[in-house]
């Protein structure tokens, strides 16, 4: 369980403010439809690039996230800065459901959960099949998703010039699960057609280009501001 993260959240937070100029402009959009109080789950996109990092630097608020628990393993000092910054760790591709109740206990107790629902990075940048964790952990904490995007993050990765790029982050309107609007079949589970709504979300606030399996998805065209 993540302990003593304000400080060390907030350090991080603003190391990041004060060295994001040299490295990029960064847009943020949306902010105000990130809960002010309570718990929530921020469902986002992952390319290859600092997504988290963005993620927590556009967020008003502190954010916890899961991390492979390899990254627990490599250093005594690394791991008590995870922890203290509200890092958890999560044995992928396992199955692991110590960390699905971490994750939901943490959202009762009002915290928001930073989530990438591809469960991997998308090497393309494409948006890929979303895996059921985050609706889960907001159907079992009864709190709402806030779907979110990071565009062209990948690039902060391999600059080869000063050009600064211009990073995008936006968060959209939370999702309240309701079983009663769950389209489909009894028989379906309730979590799989959270998690196609929540990708649809993401989705249609991405570029056309970059919605992959969702591109059918949605017939919305994205706006930029």
């Amino acid at each position: 369980m993540p302990k003593h993260r304000r400080w060390v959240w907030w350090f991080c937070w603003g190391l990041g403010w004060l060295i994001q100029p040299l490295f990029c402009r960064l847009k943020i959009e949306g902010r105000e439809n990130l809960p002010l109080t309570g718990g929530a789950v921020v469902a986002c996109n992952h390319n290859f690039g600092p997504d988290f990092i963005l993620l927590g630097m556009a967020s008003p608020r502190e954010l916890c996230f899961m991390a492979k628990a390899e990254a627990f393993e490599w250093n005594p000092i690394l791991s008590a800065i995870l922890y203290g910054g509200g890092v958890f760790p999560v044995q992928r591709g396992k199955g692991d459901n110590s960390a699905i109740d971490t994750a939901v206990e943490l959202a009762k107790q009002g915290n928001l959960i930073a989530m990438f629902p591809e469960g991997t990075r998308s090497k393309s940048g494409k948006l890929m099949h979303g895996k059921s964790g985050a609706a889960r952990i907001a159907m079992a904490a009864d709190v709402p998703i806030v779907p979110a995007i990071v565009t062209n993050s990948a690039i902060l990765l391999k600059r080869r010039s000063w050009k600064r790029p211009l990073v995008r982050v936006q968060f959209g309107k939370p999702i309240v699960w309701d079983q009663g609007s769950m389209n489909g079949s009894a028989e379906v589970d309730p979590a799989h057609g959270l998690t196609e709504e929540i990708m649809i979300e993401i989705a249609r606030m991405l570029p056309p280009e970059l919605r992959g399996v969702y591109s059918d998805a949605t017939s919305e065209t994205h706006q930029t501001t």
